[in-house]
């Protein structure tokens, strides 16, 4: 059943101004294959074709509470007509849900679709964040002739390596919260799921987390196999499984202006600088923006307190962009520098030229005896710990996201420090203010006595008083070492160089205060423990202990220095 809404909008920016808008409800468009997606149409009254944003979500384009209905009447309001579209599988629309794998087409299916509409003008941008900004990515890289812009926010580039893994260690207690708990495929559920004859099963973390094999979680938790989530344990390494829908494999095709938004915290910041530095490598027009946020803007998260100017309202960002691609607005957004991205510990914004800076120096800090880090090469030396899979790092802030069981963020780091799996190597009180921005990377020599095992690392802002609280992070899964597609076990107690990748950040280390990094082998349950077993991804029923050698001054931070914002 098809049916119009009329309304009268009172736009938040005009607000004397009263914008008469429909809303058509449950609009058909036909995919390829014979699939039919629909959506809700947004619009001003006023016969006319507008140009248009094509939003596509798998979360139901009729939520309650979450603001949605506002913003698209807002978009609406200002003279563009908004497709909002459940995409394949999911509420209103057709088809068998299968997450990643249609969105490419049929986000170049709907585009055309709504660019060919008597109410558009022929010109389609779109809009969204998280995996909103996934389809965004998985559209463009299909080259739809009607596409103009695009503005991902929050999003993933590579399902495998900044979604599902990241360093190809599994991130738990996102993908079994997000892929089992919220997003099952509703064709694959008991009949009593749909019938409401049984009560829901008890679907907690605690029957999850700690399960072994991993494979067979989802049925203790959930007490049902959901496909797609054994699928993914099923390819623990960036294979043709993976490749075929990664955005990063295509950013030659993207041939439309780009705009990405994202947090210092959140679970796809990687996402957020690859989707800028791959676009731009490729000849692409990018731009970029990143506040001290989790998974969307904020004033405060985890336990610091940004101060409002961090508190972005994105719609604005959002709404300079379209206005310039859709409407021909000249409001000086392309002459403006393409990266603007917020200092921590002096909690302001900076725009900059490119990412990374021209100019960084990028500069190694040496882990040294004693738990020290030094800008100056130690003498040699090592550090012994021992992992043990059955007594795990909690997770304790971080770039975690979206309801899983732990808190994210800037998290204070005190109720850490006693473990003894954690080697911690922290500097001397700087005497002057330190500014980095950029990627970080950790160059870590070292052995374990077993085949596989993690490495995790921490850099950490260290107040006066002894607060710490993490600014970047990353994890390597030892056997990727070589590269996320050429996995290959470790030989029992010979050293390796490791390369763990922290994303990136910017932040400014004060005066007084010092800068710690933080080794160690577990971050549970935001990832999977490795057993160091060098057993397949999902498959292992034991555990085994391991010993971790650290190699002092072959192993340093890099950090990407650059001038006081």
């Amino acid at each position: 059943m098809r049916f119009t809404i009329l309304l009268l909008l009172a736009s938040p920016l005009f607000a004397a101004d009263a914008v008469p808008l429909r809303i058509d409800r449950y609009q058909p468009a036909r995919m390829r294959d014979g699939v039919t997606l629909y959506a809700d149409v947004y619009r001003p009254s006023a016969p006319g074709r507008y140009p248009t944003i094509v939003i596509r979500t798998p979360y139901s384009t009729q939520r309650e509470g979450s603001g949605i209905h506002g913003k698209l009447r807002d978009l609406a309001g200002e003279g563009y007509a908004v497709v909002n579209q459940d995409v394949r599988g999911r509420y209103e629309s057709e088809g068998r849900w299968d997450p990643f794998r249609h969105e490419a087409l049929d986000g170049y299916d709907t585009i055309e679709w709504a660019a060919k509409q008597p109410w558009s003008n022929g010109k389609v941008c779109t809009q969204g964040g998280s995996y909103l900004g996934h389809v965004q990515w998985a559209a463009a890289t299909q080259a739809p002739p009607s596409l103009v812009c695009a503005f991902p926010a929050v999003a993933s580039t590579n399902i495998y390596a900044n979604w599902i893994t990241q360093g190809g260690a599994f991130r738990l207690s996102f993908n079994y919260g997000w892929g089992v708990v919220r997003m099952p495929n509703r064709i694959m559920l008991p009949q009593w799921w749909h019938t409401g004859k049984e009560a829901t099963p008890d679907i907690t973390y605690e029957q999850i987390l700690p399960h072994l094999p991993l494979n067979s979680g989802d049925e203790a938790g959930a007490h049902y196999a959901v496909k797609h989530y054994r699928d993914w344990l099923a390819h623990p390494s960036y294979d043709a499984y993976w490749k075929s829908i990664s955005d990063e494999e295509r950013f030659d095709k993207v041939k439309v202006p780009v705009h990405t938004a994202g947090g210092w915290f959140d679970i796809f910041l990687p996402g957020t600088i690859n989707g800028y530095t791959g676009l731009k490598a490729k000849g692409g027009q990018a731009r970029m923006i990143i506040g001290a946020w989790g998974h969307g803007p904020s004033q405060k998260y985890g336990d610091l307190d940004f101060g409002p100017d961090n508190n972005v309202h994105l719609a604005d960002v959002e709404k300079r962009f379209f206005d310039h691609y859709l409407k021909g607005a000249d409001n000086g957004i392309d002459r403006e520098p393409p990266v603007r991205l917020f200092y921590m510990g002096v909690n302001r914004w900076k725009s900059e030229a490119d990412w990374p800076i021209p100019g960084t120096q990028y500069t190694p800090w040496y882990l040294a005896a004693n738990g020290r880090l030094t800008p100056t090469k130690p003498a040699a030396g090592t550090t012994v710990y021992t992992y043990d899979p059955q007594n795990p790092v909690p997770t304790t802030g971080g770039n975690n996201c979206c309801g899983t069981p732990t808190a994210a963020g800037p998290v204070n780091q005190r109720a850490l420090e006693a473990r003894g799996d954690i080697v911690g190597f922290t500097s001397d009180p700087l005497e002057k203010a330190l500014a980095i921005a950029g990627p970080v990377k950790m160059h870590l020599n070292a052995s374990t006595d077993g085949p596989d095992t993690d490495w995790m690392v921490k850099l950490i802002d260290v107040y006066p008083n002894g607060d710490a609280f993490p600014m970047a992070e990353g994890i390597l899964r030892a056997r990727f070492r070589r590269g996320l597609d050429k996995p290959e076990l470790l030989k029992p107690n010979q050293t390796y160089e490791f390369v763990i990748d922290l994303i990136g950040t910017a932040v400014v280390f004060q005066p007084g205060h010092r800068i710690r990094v933080d080794v160690t082998s577990s971050n549970f349950p935001q990832f999977d423990r490795n057993p160091n077993t060098g057993e397949a991804l999902g498959s292992a029923t034991k555990l085994r202990v391991a010993k971790q050698t650290l190699q002092l001054s072959l192993s340093h931070i890099l950090l990407p220095v650059v001038p006081l914002p």
